[in-house]
């Protein structure tokens, strides 16, 4: 009887909670109905003003509700105690440029910020140059760019089962410690224990998901090399490795710096294969995990929102060059 009663109050609960959450968004629908029926009925000199009002207005606030605000609150919060009572000035980003532990968390960062990203990249052209010789190029491409569909923490978890280690007298589940075993190393390492080798490890599982994506982009980049330029070169003696480096390269060499670039901006701010796999033990700590260990396990919020703030710092040049390259791309054509 107790546990039919408490069944039923769930379900109320439930009931009640999803009856709120269709009468708001069917609210939200009405008001936005109402503007747009209003915005279409204008005219004279306030139908255009209007009509940007309406079209511009809901993007400017969810702007300044989902990114604005949030950024200003983090940067007040950088200059804040642990509770967020006390101004404390710079003392939080004094203790990320000065602590040691912090120092260490830099240098993962930045080793995550180079190998990855190039790796991806360098690793998808190959591909690329490489499926664009072969049939069926839809079935290798879609194989390759498989992993893409995966979420970072599920990539996280099957690497994670591929890196497991046991005693070798037992049967392996680890796939690289059982490969490992068949070559002839018969006491392989514990390779999420292992520093500094765990960290490329972990990237390995970045390189993976992003190799697919940087494959695709610069495959199409190749395709859009115009026919004329590549018999050109060919005319004039270019062959094998002299033809990919003096011709294909510079050719693509805008769409390469955006695939770069973006790769960095996501492995920058990778957290969940951190979090999944190590949890940033063992060495293994990036910037993005610190600022979530230190907000949300240490109740810290003042030293969270630094890390956020340097992360916030780290990824803006990055954007700001991602879109002058976009743009320079889009003038050329």
């Amino acid at each position: 009887m107790r546990a039919a009663l408490l069944a039923d109050s769930a379900w109320t609960d439930v009931t009640v909670k999803l009856g709120n959450s269709i009468g708001a968004i069917a609210a939200f629908l009405g008001v936005l109905l109402a503007i747009f029926f209003a915005a279409g009925r204008a005219t004279g000199r306030l139908g255009r003003p209007l009509a940007v009002l309406v079209f511009l207005g809901p993007a400017v606030i969810l702007l300044i509700v989902g990114l604005v605000a949030p950024l200003v609150r983090t940067i007040y919060l950088s200059f804040r105690n642990d509770d967020s009572a006390r101004f404390v000035g710079g003392r939080n980003y004094g203790w990320a440029l000065t602590t040691d532990s912090i120092h260490q968390v830099l240098l993962n960062t930045a080793l995550w910020l180079v190998i990855a990203p190039l790796a991806a990249t360098a690793l998808g052209l190959v591909l690329a140059l490489l499926i664009e010789r072969m049939k069926r190029q839809a079935v290798y491409k879609s194989l390759i760019f498989m992993p893409m569909a995966v979420s970072l923490v599920g990539a996280g978890i099957i690497w994670k089962f591929v890196y497991e280690a046991r005693d070798p007298s037992q049967p392996q589940i680890g796939l690289l410690s059982q490969l490992a075993i068949s070559l002839g190393w018969s006491h392989p390492p514990n390779w999420i224990l292992s520093h500094p080798l765990n960290n490329f490890l972990l990237m390995a599982v970045m390189v993976w998901v992003q190799t697919g994506f940087a494959m695709v982009v610069l495959s199409a980049a190749i395709k859009a090399i115009p026919d004329e330029v590549t018999e050109a070169a060919r005319l004039d003696g270019a062959r094998g490795l002299q033809l990919f480096w003096f011709v294909t390269v510079p050719m693509i060499r805008t769409t390469v710096v955006v695939v770069l670039t973006t790769v960095m901006i996501t492995t920058l701010k990778a957290f969940d294969i951190i979090r999944t796999m190590t949890g940033g033990n063992f060495g293994t700590q990036v910037l993005a995990n610190e600022m979530y260990s230190q907000s949300f396990e240490q109740y810290n919020l003042g030293r969270g929102s630094t890390l956020a703030v340097v992360l916030f710092l780290a990824v803006l040049p990055l954007v700001a060059y991602n879109i002058v390259q976009l743009r320079k791309e889009r003038e050329t054509r």
